[in-house]
């Protein structure tokens, strides 16, 4: 009913009983209140609603106070992971090697376990990518559109990606940072490649699960660089013999990148490549100085791996000494060390070509001509006192007594026969290196090692006779 019909049927109303019409006034109240009826009625309330401009659309929705708390740590609250989710080998190495996989920063919140657990993903499912990867340069990552299948947002264009209305579609419900989508930037995420030769998808032609190298990543949240693999869980496979081995190789370039004459490539921006400890002991450390010589007698190819003969020989010829294993005047003092030790010395030294050919070079050696040896330049005392009667503190007899090594690093058996051997056939002067009595022992001597009696005396020689 228009405001017209409401004011006609209003004035019929006022009118007397017998017919007689209302007193002017009365009717003009009668038409003002029909008036006021029509502008404030319900059709008119209707139509100021339907003339009034729409709402702003509304906000969308904030996190929770405090931020979303799961899918930023791997365990809940920051707790430790426990060792059963780590990978294998992590018992050896509980972290990474910083050379093998430089750091990350990771600026998204995921939670794996929900994932898996609940939304019954796979790991193909997002890492697709990794089951015809060949080398470790591939991006296995997820790409952006692919959350959109289930979260409430348009990745397809990165310049401009479109947010939802739903929670799960706003940027802070995955990107880290309170402003995370504020003119349409996120912190960048920065996973750099590692150093090694790699390929997932031959691993995973051979049936090597994804968790037998990165661990159980769907029991965890967030997934750190703490789940890359470590080498002593490689060695489960690549350090098979025999029939074992397959195509698992052991060498170390087989997963090592290297340079072009073979060696591994040590020296990275994080730093220089060091064997760990549980690898034959060859950890280097502070002692590893005195420990090296019998890492590099149990397998020196091992050490070529990464290290040149020239590194060996400056340190061992002497041009580069590190002052822990000599002092500073080592070369006045050695001789007084070599004779009560030599031992000792030859466990690093050979000492016909290291102490000999020093020796040579400097004028001290038995074999140097003499015109290169220098006056004061001599070894052993003068003759009197060295190799003449009577026998003195000083004399070479009493010095092989004590220390047979010492003489033999320059000497050779044919030296001592030069003298001490028989005349006639065996070419010696005869003199006797035999102390007194001996004769009365010499059976028990002979009997226990004929060589020494024979460098000397010919098998003919009477005196042999009568030790047989």
């Amino acid at each position: 009913m228009n405001a017209s019909k409401r004011s006609a049927e209003s004035a019929r109303k006022t009118r007397r009983p017998n017919g007689r019409p209302l007193p002017g006034w009365l009717a003009f109240v009668a038409c003002l209140s029909a008036l006021i009826l029509g502008l404030v009625g319900p059709d008119a309330s209707a139509q100021t609603a339907d003339d009034a401009p729409a709402a702003e659309s509304a906000a969308p929705p904030a996190p929770p106070p405090g931020g979303y708390k799961s899918g930023l740590h791997p365990m809940p609250n920051d707790a430790e992971t426990p060792l059963a989710f780590m990978p294998p080998g992590s018992a050896a190495s509980p972290v990474p090697s910083e050379e093998i996989y430089p750091p990350q920063t990771i600026t998204i919140r995921f939670n794996h376990k929900k994932h898996t657990k609940d939304l019954k993903q796979t790991c193909k499912s997002c890492h697709a990518a990794a089951f015809t990867s060949d080398k470790v340069a591939d991006r296995l990552m997820p790409k952006a559109e692919q959350c959109d299948a289930c979260h409430d947002v348009d990745h397809s264009d990165l310049n401009a990606v479109k947010a939802g209305t739903d929670a799960n579609g706003q940027c802070v419900f995955c990107h880290i940072g309170d402003k995370a989508g504020e003119k349409g930037a996120v912190a960048p995420m920065v996973l750099p490649n590692a150093n090694l030769v790699f390929t997932h998808k031959k691993h995973l032609d051979r049936n090597i699960q994804c968790g037998q190298c990165h661990g159980q990543v769907g029991e965890l949240e967030l997934a750190t660089r703490d789940q890359l693999p470590r080498m002593a869980g490689c060695f489960a496979c690549h350090n098979m013999s025999g029939a074992a081995q397959g195509q698992a190789k052991g060498a170390c370039t087989t997963c090592h990148t290297a340079r072009n004459d073979g060696r591994m490539i040590t020296s990275f921006t994080t730093g220089n490549l060091v064997p760990p400890q549980w690898m034959h002991n060859a950890a280097h450390t502070p002692d590893f100085i005195d420990r090296h010589k019998a890492v590099a007698a149990n397998d020196s190819a091992f050490c070529g791996s990464c290290h040149t003969t020239n590194e060996c020989t400056d340190c061992h010829d002497g041009r580069v000494r590190p002052r822990k294993v000599h002092p500073n005047d080592w070369l006045s003092i050695h001789a007084q060390s070599a004779r009560q030790d030599n031992p000792r010395c030859s466990s690093c030294h050979q000492a016909q070509t290291f102490c000999a050919d020093c020796h040579r070079r400097v004028g001290v050696a038995r074999d140097t001509a003499s015109g290169n040896r220098l006056a004061g330049r001599r070894f052993h005392p003068p003759a009197a006192e060295f190799t003449t009667a009577p026998r003195g503190p000083n004399h070479h007899a009493w010095e092989a007594m004590r220390n047979l090594n010492a003489c033999v690093s320059c000497h050779t058996e044919r030296d001592c026969a030069t003298c001490h051997a028989t005349k006639g056939l065996s070419g010696g002067h005869g003199v006797n290196p035999h102390p007194l009595g001996f004769r009365d022992k010499c059976g028990v001597a002979f009997a226990r090692n004929p060589r020494p009696c024979l460098v000397c005396h010919q098998s003919s020689d009477p005196l042999v006779r009568a030790c047989q």
